[in-house]
């Protein structure tokens, strides 16, 4: 099991907490909490190591589009990188109504 932990500029506070997803194989729940401050927190749990830069890149990207202030939790089983990005969509799309 890896544990990443990346941290990034953030600005558009939440409005509520969300849970996405399933930890199954080729897939990966995600959990957002809304937070305080100016900084996101972004902590991956997979059991495939060696994509760190992956992930990191994934995660950036996410980030400059959707500059989400949150605490965000993911659980990895897997999935590939498109699997990723939907879900991160997901998760915003349903933390920003309530």
């Amino acid at each position: 099991m890896e544990k990443l932990v990346y941290k990034f500029p953030a600005s558009k506070p939440i409005q509520s907490k969300t849970h996405i997803g399933v930890v199954g194989s080729g897939d990966l729940e995600i959990l957002m909490e809304p937070i305080e401050g100016n900084e996101a927190i972004v902590e991956i749990r997979t059991g495939i190591k060696g994509y760190a830069d992956t992930w990191e890149r994934v995660i950036e990207r996410f980030m400059a589009q959707q500059q989400i202030l949150a605490s965000i939790k993911i659980n990895d089983f897997g999935a590939t990188p498109g699997v990723v990005s939907i879900r991160l969509a997901q998760a915003a799309e349903v933390s920003t109504h309530v």
